[in-house]
């Protein structure tokens, strides 16, 4: 059986009675990566030599100096910069890029006890909803590889998944981490805006994007949020707001607590099976003492719209960075300066990439600035409202994550449109800032289900009480894809 079946707690519990060594669990990772990841596709770098190294030394660390994370692996998704290991956002424009610093993340982890092991696949620049934008490889569902395993943090909930680690970070945009948790079973929290920095992450869409762990278990994830939150003075965006001990709400009772369920979630394009699992997982919290209502919010159909055409904007933007001088690809062929430009922006970047930043500059431009960029902005305060309003009554919202299972690779890879669809419920809480949580919840035709609970702007406690009263009440998170025994 895998160490990664145990949750933080028990591996520490091991290794503080030297039944298991910080060595013997990092080896760990690498055989699990060894034994499923031709399979899975889910790491792009490795960084074994370092890890272990890290590893030897940590096995000399005294038990008192060790915290509830000490010498777990985890994945970093490769958007967040690595100092020595190549960082390239799945895109060929980074190619061979180094940092020559850490993430703040990456350094809150390092203080934890934790080591990185690898950088893991991703959409490039974050921008899919499936991993089949990487310019490297497809990665694939554990639970049956001939389906995709979300996006744009598939990669990271994969590995989870297929059990190569137990932990990853990943970064959701409009969904990016609880889309794939939902795909693949396994635990995703996307923070409140401001609550983990963002320094050191590679941008897609500044006032979106947030850092935020995956798991197994609600409790090892809240053990990671404690680890990576906090104000870093490196990133403006930063809230200077006090880190709760999150993992103290884990087992706390619901009695009383107030939920809210929007029957914009609920109806039109979410299929059945999404739907009856919803309710049967409200009938779960309801028999721990929650009451839920329907509620309102009726800003949700502009959201789509809304996102693409803001997230597209900032894009525009902050990829303008990237031409050939500074970072990774550069043109070989071109004759000038600004040919350099054009060729090196043309061969680096993808498809729906460059998708995203034509429609990001066209709203951008003059002549569609305030019929576009600026009327999206004022819906944005529409949907913000509308969470705002709901939450006056209640404590948090409830709903599917997707509409649907994971779908096949390749099935919607040539419908951008559609595939932009599939984030149609995760995408508000973007907008508004708050945070939310996608726990497994179901099965449909062998593949996961997720379910999404969002709480108020810096409530993540809430969020986490709910969902280990539903996890402690099911069996869901402990079902393995049949590729954990296969290949083990």
């Amino acid at each position: 059986m895998s160490y990664f079946t145990h949750t933080a707690k028990q591996l520490q519990e091991k290794i503080a009675a030297k039944e298991l060594s910080v060595r013997q669990v990092t080896e760990e990772a690498f055989t699990r990566i060894d034994a499923v990841d031709a399979d899975v596709q889910a790491f792009l770098a490795l960084n074994k030599e370092q890890a272990l190294t890290q590893a030897d030394e940590m096995d000399q660390v005294a038990s008192e100096e060790r915290g509830p994370l000490f010498g777990m692996p985890i994945g970093v998704k490769d958007n967040i910069v690595t100092a020595g290991i190549e960082t390239t956002a799945a895109s060929k424009i980074l190619q061979g890029f180094n940092p020559i610093y850490d993430a703040t993340v990456v350094r809150k982890l390092r203080a934890a006890g934790m080591i990185t092991v690898g950088k893991i696949n991703m959409d490039e620049f974050a921008m899919g909803s499936s991993n089949e934008n990487s310019a490297y490889k497809k990665t694939k569902n554990p639970w049956n590889i001939a389906h995709v395993p979300g996006g744009s943090s598939g990669g990271s909930a994969a590995a989870v998944a297929a059990g190569e680690v137990p932990f990853t970070l990943g970064s959701d945009t409009g969904g990016s981490i609880r889309q794939p948790a939902a795909f693949c079973g396994v635990v995703g929290m996307k923070p409140t805006y401001g609550r983990v920095s963002r320094f050191g992450l590679i941008a897609f869409a500044s006032s979106l994007d947030q850092i935020g762990p995956i798991t197994r278990t609600v409790e090892d994830n809240a053990l990671l949020l404690e680890a990576i939150s906090g104000f870093d003075e490196m990133d403006s965006t930063s809230a200077n707001v006090e880190v709760p001990k999150f993992s103290e709400a884990v087992g706390k009772s619901i009695q009383g607590l107030r939920i809210g369920v929007p029957k914009e979630y609920m109806g039109e394009g979410v299929s059945e099976e999404v739907r009856a699992s919803v309710l049967e997982a409200l009938k779960v919290l309801e028999a721990q003492g929650a009451v839920w209502e329907e509620v309102s919010l009726p800003h949700s159909e502009y959201a789509l719209a809304t996102y693409y055409l803001l997230s597209s904007s900032e894009a525009s933007s902050n990829l303008a960075r990237f031409d050939g001088i500074r970072y990774g690809y550069r043109a070989e062929e071109a004759k000038n300066l600004l040919e350099l430009y054009k060729m090196t922006r043309a061969q680096g970047f993808g498809d729906e990439v460059k998708r995203r930043i034509m429609l990001g500059t066209y709203s951008l431009s003059a002549g569609s600035y305030d019929a576009y960029y600026l009327k999206a902005q004022k819906v944005r305060t529409l949907i913000k409202q509308d969470f705002e309003n709901v939450f006056e009554n209640y404590d948090v919202i409830v709903g599917p994550t997707t509409p649907t299972p994971a779908f096949k690779v390749g099935e919607k890879v040539d419908d951008p449109l559609t595939m932009y669809a599939n984030d149609i419920l995760t995408i508000p809480v973007n907008l508004a800032g708050v945070p939310g949580i996608s726990i497994p919840c179901g099965f449909a035709e062998g593949l996961p289900l997720g379910l999404q609970i969002i709480g108020k702007h810096f409530d993540e406690s809430t969020i986490y009480q709910v969902a280990s009263a539903y996890e402690s009440a099911t069996e869901f998170h402990k079902q393995t894809p049949a590729l954990w025994e296969v290949n083990a």
